[in-house]
């Protein structure tokens, strides 16, 4: 027994243990599989459960799953699959606590893109890939999206969400367009005599595809700005299925989680797999990532089967939540317990937009350093992500984060402000 004016020591590792422990309360279970049929052998996956983060009051964790569609060469997929991790957490200030980390994601997975097309494209390699990239810290899903993976959530109380975006140019009339005036050309394959077969795509190079990781051969008006959405998930969890175009080709959201309704994670995967071949055949690669979220030491409830909605009504499962209540989502009374809560979504292709330095934590970024590639820049030598914007209303030139000349220049290219790929091709606007 002690004394009067003594103090019991705890160890550090003690300290640890309890913040773990006391986390995993709190906190839910996830479990993984994954399966695929190898056409071209140019699908990789990234798999990272319990990633640690030391905080300053304890310990946090997170997991990370990723899904690389490579295409002209599995060059591209391999080194996303190696670096846009790093390169996303490097986009991070160090010393955030939990909610301020989970609030600078989406600004960092959109840095962390741009970086690895441009670390990669000066390697002079000319193949692509589509990247799906699923970050998890507790209840809280973020999900970047570049290419048309897709990665589709079914909530325990029966919705379906989707939490990627579709990069086709068949599909897609804002990405058309967004080509088209940054200097590049959009049109089905010319067999001769005025036939035209095939998806749109992008000319010169042919993808059909309008952003990506790679594919310098294109042009840089095919960009690796990611689509980036954040939802928080109820205490009573979900599923979330990652597949690539083999898969989505061939069965609808509906179809892939009734098919493996009530399988543990790596069933799931072969049997979304599998159900896929059965409908096309083996024509591609086909890959799936089956993860489940849910509450600690309890199986998952089987979903009620949803009802088929259509495109327009996808809005209507998410509720908004005000930016006041960024860091306070837990406190609130107000928000039922079994609503998929929308945090983040933007898809705009345009880096002054999703680098403004009105976004969250932006006052805890470091201001004499590249927001895309982290360098540092002396004083003056910065170029403001808004430089050459025409909304000078709201966006002042002066106003930061800013880039490096590097980094500048790919943002140029990519808006079609200057010659990129082969120089054959610039829109010559402002």
């Amino acid at each position: 027994m002690l004394s009067k004016g003594e103090h019991q020591t705890v160890p550090l590792s003690v300290l640890l243990k309890r913040e773990l422990a006391s986390e995993k309360i709190e906190r839910p279970e996830l479990s993984h599989g994954q399966a695929s049929q190898s056409k071209k052998g140019e699908d990789f996956t990234l798999l990272k459960t319990e990633c640690q983060r030391v905080l300053g009051d304890g310990v946090t964790t997170y997991s990370v799953f990723g899904l690389f569609d490579g295409h002209n060469g599995s060059a591209a997929a391999i080194y996303s699959k190696e670096n846009l991790l790093n390169n996303v957490l490097g986009a991070i200030p160090a010393d955030l606590n939990r909610d301020e980390w989970v609030a600078a994601l989406p600004r960092a997975l959109v840095a962390g893109f741009v970086k690895t097309d441009k670390d990669f494209q000066e390697r002079a390699q000319t193949s692509g890939t589509t990247v799906t990239f699923v970050i998890i810290e507790g209840w809280v899903v973020t999900v970047a999206s570049v290419g048309d993976s897709r990665c589709v959530l079914e909530s325990a109380e029966g919705g379906i969400h989707y939490l990627s975006a579709d990069h086709r140019l068949d599909t897609n009339e804002e990405e058309r367009e967004r080509i088209t005036s940054s200097g590049g050309e959009v049109g089905r394959l010319n067999t001769g005599g005025g036939t035209e077969i095939g998806p749109l795509r992008c000319w010169p190079g042919g993808l059909c595809l309008s952003r990506s990781i790679g594919d310098m051969d294109v042009g840089e008006f095919i960009v690796p700005v990611p689509y980036v959405k954040q939802v928080k998930l109820s205490s009573a969890g979900g599923r979330l299925i990652l597949s690539s175009d083999g898969v989505w080709d061939a069965v609808s959201a509906e179809v892939a989680f009734d098919c493996c309704r009530g399988m543990p994670p790596d069933a799931a995967a072969s049997q979304i797999v599998k159900e896929a071949l059965q409908v096309k055949g083996l024509r591609d690669d086909t890959t799936c990532i089956v993860v489940d979220i849910t509450p600690q030491e309890k199986p998952m409830p089987a979903p009620i089967p949803p009802k088929k909605q259509g495109k327009g009504v996808f809005k209507s499962m998410f509720r908004k939540k005000s930016p006041e209540s960024s860091s306070q989502v837990e406190k609130e009374e107000f928000i039922e317990p079994d609503v998929v809560e929308e945090l983040f979504e933007e898809g705009s292709a345009s880096l002054a937009e999703r680098l403004d330095s009105k976004y969250p934590v932006c006052n805890m970024f470091k201001l004499f350093m590249c927001a895309v590639c982290q360098v540092e820049i002396k004083p003056g030598e910065g170029i403001s992500v808004h430089a050459g914007s025409k909304n000078t209303k709201k966006l002042r030139p002066w106003d930061g984060p800013f880039l490096c000349s590097s980094c500048q220049d790919k943002k140029e290219a990519m808006e079609g402000k200057r010659p990129s790929g082969d120089g054959r091709y610039s829109s010559g606007s402002d």
